[in-house]
């Protein structure tokens, strides 16, 4: 299906081809790509403890109940509305017979029965973070998860503290102050729990914060270690044993000589996205975000270790090796973007890598236990660079898309946001294939030098976003990590800023900004079934088994985080904001709900008028 062509919005080539309801799933269990992954800590089939519900970020479901054969028939089984608004990013966690949800600021958690119908509420968690938060954030007070832990749901509070809560009586265990408001610091990302400690970082590189990772004691919230992403090699916890595989990142204190002297101390790279684990050599993986500040005129050179993939031991923090995405990054892009760690043949040759959709549009697979970059190509519209040099692991720069301050300069591709942002990618042990919305999004950007006071925007990027060549602004794409290219793909009209889930059934989920959420077969890209949310979808897809022994699908709407920075104001359809869990099943049924029977000359498997086989 490689190259698939496209119809149309929510609807690709092979949509005609989708099985109707109720028919036999396929029985094609073929591997596309040979890739392989590590589902540790193999979590029970029916849960979901973690915002990736395994330590490889692979958010794969192996419950198969609901397939291509049947997915036509998803119901809304029931809803819970938070009663927040603003950008609802966060995945639900089950465990046991309970659903843990956060909202965004003020971060509360409810904890809701899942043994009793229609979102039960067991108890709520108010831990009142400071309301000066609020406007230190720099993209929505968002929060992207809880994840569970010996008995613990431990999360960041966009004050900047950490917060564990036991799960069975809602009381707080423990409280961490990790950064300070006053200097522009929040915490958005969602933790990373292994081998009892909890992974967290720090948000505000606008802000112009100096970025750092720590990690916890999950039972008492004892600060382990802490590594800085500047300064010198003490700060950002380089020794011996730091081996990158490119010359370029090898030297003593390159975290302060990469930087006009000082600058260092405010340089951004903050670690806000997700973390990744490989049982096998203990290493942790994630990213950081962009240099401060945005003016690249302002601190020439490689501005280490913004823009970089870390690889680090879990028990000390030291890092192993490391890989900059976007060498003095120009433009926004950040590598805090997900890293799926598999194992995949590449020319011949099995390989640990990782996948990594940066937000400069380049798809990396990269060897996890070297930093060595084997696979680097296009996935998403780009013309900041013309090329990839695979000898230096430099993408090469177009000078003529390089921001000056003052300068208006037109159509750079991908804008700030990138070709993908945070919204995480998903992928099938079945298909071999990785699952993403990405975007199809320029921007004309200009530059204006800017002075460092602590706490205000240490920014400098003005900038307007457009749709970039063919219109439309998202898109939902396959991709084989074993040759970099694309399967197939389906445009959508606005973006795409959903996380991906994909199951074994061979059904693959996302949502859209204009809340449409979609089931797609994970080897076709066949829109299988869509259903329209009050508000749009920019939050994680989960699947569970709930205590009827029934597989359900559960989604957040609720529009807000970048997504709300429209890149074309004049399209009509943009929804308001909301903030609704939506659980749906097989005809709708749920535990201790009787479905109602079918009238009289009606199919009950039929589309209900509020599905839509993928056309808005």
């Amino acid at each position: 299906m490689a190259g698939a062509l496209l119809l149309g919005y929510g609807s690709p080539l092979q949509a005609a081809d989708a099985p109707a309801a109720g028919a036999t799933p396929p029985a094609s269990t073929s591997n596309l790509s040979g890739a392989t992954i590590n589902f540790a800590p193999n979590d029970p089939p029916g849960e979901w403890h973690s915002q990736a519900r395994d330590s490889a970020n692979s958010r794969y479901s192996p419950l198969d109940q609901i397939n291509t054969g049947n997915v036509g028939k998803l119901r809304i089984a029931w809803t819970f509305s938070d009663g927040t608004l603003h950008g609802h990013e966060a995945a639900p966690l089950v465990v046991g017979d309970t659903m843990y949800v956060v909202t965004p600021f003020p971060d509360i958690v409810y904890a809701l029965d899942l043994s009793k119908p229609g979102g039960f509420i067991k108890w709520t968690f108010k831990p009142n973070p400071s309301p000066l938060a609020i406007g230190k954030a720099c993209c929505d007070t968002v929060t992207r998860g809880i994840v569970y832990a010996n008995g613990k749901l431990i999360y960041n509070l966009l004050d900047d503290h950490t917060v564990a809560v036991d799960a069975k009586t809602g009381k707080e265990v423990w409280r961490i102050k990790m950064d300070n408001l006053e200097t522009g610091a929040t915490m958005t990302m969602a933790p990373f729990a292994v081998r009892n400690k909890v992974f967290v970082g720090n948000s505000g590189g606008e802000m112009g914060v100096q970025g750092w990772i720590a990690a916890l004691d999950v039972d008492s919230g004892k600060e382990l270690w802490r590594a800085y992403s500047t300064g010198s090699d003490k700060r950002v916890l380089i020794g011996a044993d730091f081996k990158p595989f490119y010359s370029w990142m090898k030297g003593k204190d390159l975290g302060v000589s990469t930087w006009p002297e000082g600058m260092w101390r405010h340089g951004g790279a903050s670690v806000w996205g997700w973390i990744s684990y490989d049982p096998g050599t203990n290493l942790i993986y994630y990213g950081t975000s962009n240099p401060s500040p945005r003016v690249p005129v302002q601190r020439p050179g490689y501005n280490l270790w913004s823009s970089t993939i870390f690889a680090r031991d879990a028990d000390t923090g030291m890092a192993r090796w490391a890989y900059q995405t976007t060498p003095h990054d120009q433009w926004d892009y950040d590598a805090v973007n997900e890293d799926l760690l598999m194992d995949v043949p590449i020319h011949g040759q099995v390989r640990k890598v990782l996948v990594h959709f940066d937000r400069n549009a380049y798809a990396y697979t990269i060897d996890r236990t070297t930093g060595e970059v084997l696979l680097a190509t296009p996935f998403a519209y780009l013309n900041w660079s013309t090329g990839f040099d695979l000898q230096t692991g430099q993408p090469i720069v177009n000078p003529e898309k390089e921001p000056k301050p003052g300068v208006k300069l037109d159509n750079v591709c991908p804008p700030d946001i990138g070709g993908k942002d945070w919204q995480p990618s998903a992928a099938s042990p079945r298909t071999g294939l990785l699952y993403a919305g990405i975007f199809n999004i320029c921007m004309d950007v200009t530059d204006h030098e800017q002075g460092y006071i602590a706490s205000t925007p240490y920014d400098g990027m003005e900038m307007q976003r457009h749709a970039a060549p063919g219109g439309n602004l998202g898109e939902f794409m396959a991709w084989n990590p074993a040759t970099g290219k694309k399967l197939w793909a389906i445009k959508e009209p606005f973006m795409t800023m959903s996380g991906a889930l994909a199951t074994a059934g061979d059904v693959v989920f996302y949502g859209t900004a204009d809340g449409w959420f979609r089931a797609v077969d994970a080897r076709s890209g066949s829109v299988l079934w869509s259903q329209k949310l009050a508000s749009g979808v920019i939050g994680q897809p989960i699947s569970y088994l709930g205590p009827d022994h029934r597989q359900y699908i559960a989604i957040y709407s609720g529009i807000g985080g970048a997504a709300t920075v429209r890149a074309d104001k004049s399209m009509s359809g943009f929804p308001a904001q909301g903030g609704t869990l939506y659980v749906f099943s097989i005809n709708g049924d749920s535990v201790g709900v009787q479905p109602p029977a079918p009238s009289a000359g009606n199919d009950a498997g039929a589309p209900a008028a509020t599905a839509n086989r993928g056309t808005p």
